[in-house]
């Protein structure tokens, strides 16, 4: 994973990082999941029935999403101020104790506060494990390391499913599924010993008027906050596909005409599986076409034929159904690719604070597709509903794709007051003005 180059020490602690960064980020898409996979039963188990079902199920999706617009801010800056190992292994810690208390819920309000605590730790492990993994290795290669973040990490989604019970006979109670989820995060801080600090960090440390962390800056320059807006819009169809398309799928499938309805656990599995093929796909993608911008063009035509065929032949039968699961989790694995475009836009000072809240933004988004999507379900029939959320999901994504730079090879060694980001260390590669 690390150029030829590289010192033996520093490849170890580029490895070391890439694993521990995966690790952390399967964990943290296993309990991300799970709650899609055990929403049903949790939730009778808790009582309820019948339409509350859906709306309490809604109600603690944006408490965790919500959580996760929160924690978002608050561990980026802290990774630009701390440095990012203090946010990987923090945030593991707090979604692990949050998971742990969460399988010992006894009403909707102590879940709510559950997932909302949750919501926050999930929000700092990928944008410290991806600022990191960046920073330590070679421009050239360092795609490689975070496509096996990204890619290796979303395979979480499909343990979540087999323990979660997205098929009859396998699996565990829903609280056991919170608890196992929680003991591999607490597990996984063994792992701490070992992974070094980012030396471009460390640089940027010594450098003291260079400001770090500092959020608000993003906003101060029209340059900045363009790249800032376009790199969250780009993400916005994943989470329409995984929050909308395949965690509501029971309630889609039924008003598509499918009966029995699909599994969501099942449903979910399918997708993460694919996600995971589709991260490493989109990520070599990446590197053979020396190129992020069109890879991600790529996969994002992929994401939307995967919409049309979901609501086209998706209700024409169960296996029909789950095989565009897949593909829909394929065509969205495109996250890698982006999650590496993030780190590679801003400088050191604010590579954690954007590299951390643009995929939480992103999972964030959710809580506005889920309402407009329930606001528009009245007029519109829950499918229109959805159709119409996803088009607009992919108008905004290509918007964004369409402003953004290209990023391959990018010297990340730079800081935001330099106002513009490096040009790619390549002869037929430029950097839009």
């Amino acid at each position: 994973m690390v150029s030829p180059g590289s010192s033996d020490k520093g490849a170890r602690a580029a490895n070391l990082a890439v694993l521990v960064a995966a690790l952390g980020y399967f964990v943290d898409i296993y309990d991300l999941i799970l709650f899609g996979m055990v929403r049903t039963p949790s939730l009778k188990a808790l009582g309820l029935s019948g339409d509350a079902l859906t709306t309490e199920g809604v109600y603690l999706l944006n408490m965790q999403m919500g959580g996760m617009l929160i924690g978002g801010v608050f561990w980026g800056v802290l990774g630009d101020k701390r440095g990012r190992l203090s946010v990987l292994f923090g945030s593991i810690a707090m979604y692990s104790v949050a998971n742990l208390v969460n399988g010992a819920v006894d009403s909707i309000e102590a879940y709510a506060w559950c997932r909302l605590i949750a919501g926050i730790g999930l929000a700092g492990e990928l944008g410290a494990g991806i600022t990191l993994v960046s920073e330590l290795m070679g421009r050239h290669n360092r795609g490689v390391g975070t496509t096996l973040v990204a890619a290796l990490g979303v395979s979480g989604g499909v343990v979540a499913g087999l323990i979660g019970g997205a098929f009859p006979g396998i699996g565990v109670d829903w609280r056991t599924a919170y608890y196992i989820g929680g003991a591999m995060g607490l597990a996984l801080l063994a792992l701490r010993i070992g992974v070094v600090e980012s030396g471009m960090f460390h640089s940027t440390v010594q450098k003291k008027s260079v400001s770090r962390g500092n959020f608000f800056q993003l906003f101060t320059s029209w340059k900045r906050f363009k790249r800032y807006l376009a790199i969250i819009l780009v993400g916005v169809p994943v989470w329409y596909v995984i929050g909308i398309m395949f965690v509501f799928s029971r309630e889609l499938g039924a008003a598509m005409g499918l009966d029995p309805a699909p599994n969501p656990a099942t449903a979910l599995f399918f997708c993460y599986a694919g996600c995971a093929v589709g991260g490493m796909a989109c990520g070599l993608l990446s590197q053979h076409l020396k190129s992020r911008k069109k890879a991600l063009a790529i996969f994002l035509g992929a994401t939307a034929l995967s919409m049309v065929l979901y609501f086209t032949i998706g209700g024409s039968s169960a296996t029909v159904f789950y095989v565009i699961s897949a593909y829909g989790g394929f065509a969205s694995g495109y996250w890698s690719v982006f999650v590496s475009t993030a780190a590679e836009l801003f400088g050191t000072n604010l590579r954690a604070t954007v590299t951390t809240t643009v995929p939480n933004f992103v999972r964030g988004s959710a809580v506005l597709v889920t309402t407009a999507f329930t606001l528009l379900t009245p007029s519109l029939g829950m499918v229109g509903s959805a159709i119409a959320v996803g088009s607009g999901t992919l108008v905004v994504a290509v918007a964004g794709l369409a402003t953004l730079p290209e990023t391959f090879a990018c010297d990340l060694d730079f800081h935001e007051e330099d106002e513009e980001p490096p040009k790619p260390d390549l002869p037929r590669a430029s950097v839009e003005a």
